[in-house]
């Protein structure tokens, strides 16, 4: 028998599941093949005793429209920064690639499909450059890899962040306030302009375009009259004011080099505030429960794409690419295309225009 591994990396998304039931459903009708998974992305093989799971009809029975993933997933660590306690009980990291690389020949694996986003990508590229057969399945929900028009997660994240603009509506116009709800994204805006066009906000506050507070104010002052009214505001976590930067910390956590992003919501009230806006203001941080939960019908199916799609990429041998969505096509990408730069809002885009048609205010 061949072996297939494959492993999810970096933040949970909804979709991964579908994926892995596609891998495991197509692999089923190639007599010849078997599918198993490493949990918690790479480090399953790197540990010791070794961590994988067989997937087969009855490990993916059903798990398709379930969140997160049944292998696993995380954000720290990985084949190239394993942490590693020094004797003065600080924390370092250590290349285990090529021992990584060595165990996956012992344990007779052919070819890895490695499921995640731009980190997870770029550890894909790595491990291809050192020989390893491997192909790369885009994931993420904040729709920042550039060689996908979409990837599977976000959809789903944007369908919460507008469930909650939706609700937030109700209370805010019971209480006369406004409300600002921060969505998550990185660098990208994607979450919060989607979910402040489909629910209606007043201003969407993105990363790519610097926001004057003074023009914020002025969108709200509009929604009041007599001291009556409403407003929401969408902003990202990344969102910044003109001439300043996104608010982010340096993560504490051992292997984890990535900054966290946190305080968008809470610096723009005070801002607010410090503009003279008199109205009541409160925040929401929807955080985690953007990635959590069941997936949508269309992530369902693009993450079923990706996964057989991916298997398929095996049988040909078209390593060192990445699954790709190229409407109305499923196509296979080099991966350094897919890590080469981040898909960002485009200011002068069509989904910007719209939203200012529709007098969402960006504060420029």
């Amino acid at each position: 028998m061949k072996r297939v591994l494959v492993a999810t990396g970096g933040g949970d998304c909804p979709g991964l599941n579908a994926v892995i039931r596609a891998v495991v459903k197509r692999a089923a009708q190639e007599k010849d093949w078997e599918v198993i998974g490493s949990i918690q992305s790479f480090d399953g093989i790197l540990k010791e005793p070794t961590e994988i799971k067989i997937l087969d009809d009855a490990a993916v029975k059903g798990i398709h429209y379930q969140g997160g993933t049944i292998i696993g997933t995380t954000t720290k660590g990985g084949p190239f920064a394993w942490p590693v306690k020094n004797s003065d009980g600080t924390w370092g990291s250590a290349d285990r690639s090529d021992e990584m690389i060595r165990k996956l020949q012992y344990l007779g694996v052919d070819a890895v499909i490695s499921i995640g986003g731009d980190g997870s990508q770029k550890i894909s590229q790595a491990l291809y450059e050192k020989g390893l057969n491997i192909i790369g399945v885009p994931k993420t929900i904040d729709n920042d890899l550039m060689a996908t028009d979409f990837t599977f997660g976000y959809q789903t994240a944007v369908q919460v962040c507008t469930e909650a603009v939706d609700k937030l509506k109700t209370t805010a116009a019971s209480h006369n306030r406004i409300f600002i709800l921060e969505a998550m994204g990185r660098d990208a805006g994607w979450i919060a302009l989607s979910a402040a066009i489909a629910g209606g906000a007043e201003a969407c506050l993105i990363p790519e375009i610097p926001y004057d507070i003074q023009k914020v104010k002025e969108k709200l002052d509009t929604r009041f009259l007599k001291g009556k009214g409403f407003g929401i505001i969408v902003i990202a976590e990344g969102a910044m004011p003109i001439g300043g930067e996104a608010l982010a910390e340096q993560s504490v956590e051992v292997g984890n080099p990535n900054l966290k992003l946190s305080g968008a919501a809470d610096r723009l009230l005070y801002e607010l505030k410090e503009a003279g806006v008199e109205a009541d203001i409160r925040t929401t941080v929807l955080g985690h429960l953007q990635r959590g939960g069941i997936p949508t019908a269309y992530d369902r199916v693009l993450a079923t794409q990706f996964g057989v799609k991916a298997f398929e990429m095996v049988l040909e041998k078209k390593f060192g690419h990445m699954v790709a969505y190229h409407h109305p096509e499923v196509v296979a990408v080099p991966l350094p295309e897919a890590i080469g730069k981040q898909n960002l809002v485009n200011p002068n885009s069509n989904l910007v225009k719209t939203a200012k048609g529709v007098g969402i205010c960006f504060g420029d």
